[in-house]
């Protein structure tokens, strides 16, 4: 018999390469994981793991049995969410990650609906950012994570994740108002922050050469902003870095450099100092809600993720800042 302790420390140890960060995530030692290991290859006869640099990496055969591992765990979720549908109803604990943005236009307001539809659920928010709360969830420290598609993110049939859509929003130029482009030609009026008409479209082409404000490296942000650049035939040169959206528009505003922000972080920010283009056929960020496949039928959990999309289809609906 296969311990399923075991399984999930083969999980671990595929997510994140190294006996080091498999025990960080999992509150064990690296001593104990390497323990685990162990004995889960004496039970199935066979080598799971092999060097890989610094890392390790699966075998075969541990590739082989990952994949029933994720088949397993994601019952065992199942499981638990009949037995507490059963026992317990809506009454509980439930932890969400989610990167700021997304914290006040749906997490928040999610939350406020909650406490009056399920006052038995209680509901504690970690800020985080989109790839760090997917490896959270898959690490057992929350139950939701509300992220974004990133290059390197799970793919969407990802076996070990239920995804929830929520909404998409296109990036948007950020430009100081002294930038070369951001007069619109025929318009000898100021132009506004905001775009009003399709003829303020810019290229992200059109941006090559300058100098970009964005989030750090390792932001899912980034690497979207990176990938249109490279897209449209260049590589940025980030001067300036913050994960802040409204730091970012404020030194655009003080003439540091242009940056791509999405369209709903620029809500509540002063952009007196920018002006705001849209971008042809440019990057979106797809936010979604995720889960460990099998949870999404939890009773805690199914009345804050339709509260989640009820939030997201009223954000939706409402106007663009």
């Amino acid at each position: 018999m296969i311990d399923t302790r075991r399984l999930r420390t083969l999980r671990a140890l595929a997510d994140h390469r190294t006996v080091t960060a498999a025990a960080a995530a999992l509150h064990l030692t690296p001593s104990a994981v390497s323990q685990q290991l162990v004995a889960l290859e004496h039970e199935v006869g066979h080598r799971l793991l092999e060097r890989d640099g610094r890392g390790v990496r699966l075998t075969s055969v541990g590739r082989i049995l990952l994949g029933h591992t994720n088949e397993v765990l994601a019952q065992l979720e199942r499981a638990e969410a009949d037995i507490a549908a059963y026992t317990t109803g809506t009454a509980g604990e439930v932890k969400v990650a989610s990167f700021a943005t997304a914290i006040g236009l749906v997490v928040a307001p999610a939350v406020g609906a909650l406490r009056d539809k399920e006052p038995g659920i209680r509901v504690h928010v970690l800020d985080a950012e989109g790839d760090q709360s997917l490896t959270m969830v898959l690490d057992g420290a929350v139950d939701v994570a509300v992220a974004v598609e990133y290059r390197g993110a799970p793919a969407e049939d990802d076996r070990r994740l239920s995804r929830i859509p929520l909404y998409s929003e296109p990036f948007d130029l950020v430009l100081p108002r002294a930038h070369r482009l951001a007069t619109v030609p025929g318009r000898t009026e100021d132009v506004p922050p905001l775009p009003d008409h399709d003829a303020e479209t810019l290229s992200v082409a059109d941006l090559a050469g300058e100098t970009w404000i964005g989030p750090y490296p390792g932001n899912p942000c980034h690497d979207v902003i990176a990938l249109a650049c490279e897209h449209a035939g260049f590589i940025p040169e980030f001067a300036h870095s913050s994960d802040d959206f409204s730091a970012v528009v404020a030194l655009a505003s003080a003439g540091a450099g242009v940056a791509m922000v999405p369209r709903l972080a620029l809500r509540d920010t002063d952009l007196s100092g920018v002006v705001i283009r849209p971008v042809a056929a440019g990057p979106n960020r797809r936010v979604f809600a995720a889960v460990r496949r099998g949870a999404e039928h939890h009773p805690l959990l199914i009345p804050l993720l339709n509260t989640l999309q009820d939030t997201a289809t009223s954000l939706r609906r409402s106007p663009s800042p």
